[in-house]
């Protein structure tokens, strides 16, 4: 026994070596295997992380880095509307808006325009194309359920709730009047499938109208990167949109009563302005974000003769100055030769 002894330690010792090396083994990291873009056994892509909101376009990539509006933008005194007209043949009008054009609406001819083909970010002018789209698509009576992800669009909104049905026709007004960011989105789906191919078909209707910038993200105008139209291409938008019998008679209308699904009444009154204060107004949308500052549309009718402006970024009562001048100047000024704002130093 005495002799067996060494050799049953020895035994032991070896048995416990032989379990612990798997054990300590396993603190190393095991060799990684990439599987390359071509295999079939593919990770899932990770989610990319969606843009911050950001005060100022991206300097790289996808719109023009321009200077903000200045602090304090000089007003100018609308009560010498006529010599402000008149000397815009050499000063050019004093608009503070980054961007803008007015159009002959009949013949789609510019007339006068700034910068009008940077691109700009539109806020809730978008909606403009979201209603042309709908009201081309036909059978307006028609109910649209609304989902769980309509409900959850935020800001501007008629708080839709999941399983409530309203008419293509009405949520029309809801969107042009209270420009309800919920209902553009319940629209789109309904029109679409889905918001991004709905998003997809606003590109392409807009390439169909002669826009040459534009790419649109969604249906409301809420804030994205790449989200854009330019004034010309808003334009254009809007004088296809004005040729629709229907949606001329939402942008012109005042108020409307927005009727719940239970039955209870909401009042909607349109937010453009220009309705009460420029004679012969006949609509069309305003629109804002913090990226996009403030966005409005306009067209008038005179005499038999139409004409729609655009003005983006600019900044109140610059929407309102600058719409005022850009449709009076319209009216004064027949297709023919366009005018285009002279480019002043410091200022965009």
């Amino acid at each position: 026994m005495t002799k067996s002894t060494p050799s049953c330690l020895l035994f032991l010792v070896a048995a416990l070596a032989a379990v612990s090396a798997p054990l300590h083994g396993a603190t190393k990291k095991a060799p990684v295997t990439r599987i390359e873009s071509g295999s079939s056994a593919r990770k899932p892509p990770a989610k990319p992380a969606r843009p911050t909101p950001s005060l100022a376009p991206p300097a790289v990539g996808v719109l023009p880095a321009a200077p903000a509006l200045p602090t304090a933008t000089p007003r100018p005194n609308l009560d010498d509307l006529e010599k402000i007209l008149a000397d815009s043949a050499t000063a050019g009008l004093p608009l503070a808006a980054r961007g803008a054009i007015v159009i002959d609406a009949l013949t789609g001819a510019p007339l006068y325009e700034k910068n009008a083909d940077e691109p700009q970010f539109p806020a809730s002018t978008t909606k403009i194309l979201t209603a042309l789209l709908v009201i081309e698509a036909g059978d307006l009576d028609r109910e649209v359920e609304c989902t769980l992800e309509d409900s959850k669009v935020g800001e501007s909104s008629l708080e839709l709730k999941p399983g409530q049905r309203y008419t293509r026709r009405q949520m029309l007004y809801g969107l042009m009047l209270k420009s309800a960011n919920d209902v553009a989105h319940a629209l789109g789906r309904d029109n679409a499938g889905t918001a991004a191919a709905f998003a997809e078909k606003m590109t392409r209707r807009a390439a169909e109208l002669g826009a040459k910038t534009a790419n649109f993200a969604n249906a409301n105008g809420l804030h994205d990167l790449v989200h854009f139209c330019s004034p010309r291409d808003l334009a254009l938008i809007s004088r296809a949109a004005m040729q629709q019998p229907l949606f001329r008679q939402i942008v012109s209308t005042r108020s409307y009563d927005w009727v719940r699904a239970d039955g209870t009444v909401r009042p909607l009154a349109n937010h453009n302005r220009m309705l009460q204060s420029f004679p012969g107004c006949t609509g069309v949308k305003t629109g804002y974000t913090n990226p996009a500052q403030q966005v409005l549309v306009s067209a008038a009718l005179r005499e038999g003769r139409e004409v729609i402006s655009v003005v983006m970024h600019t900044d109140k009562p610059g929407i309102w100055y600058d719409s005022v001048m850009l449709l009076s100047y319209g009216f004064r000024h027949p297709p023919g030769v366009v005018a285009t704002a002279a480019p002043k130093s410091g200022v965009p």
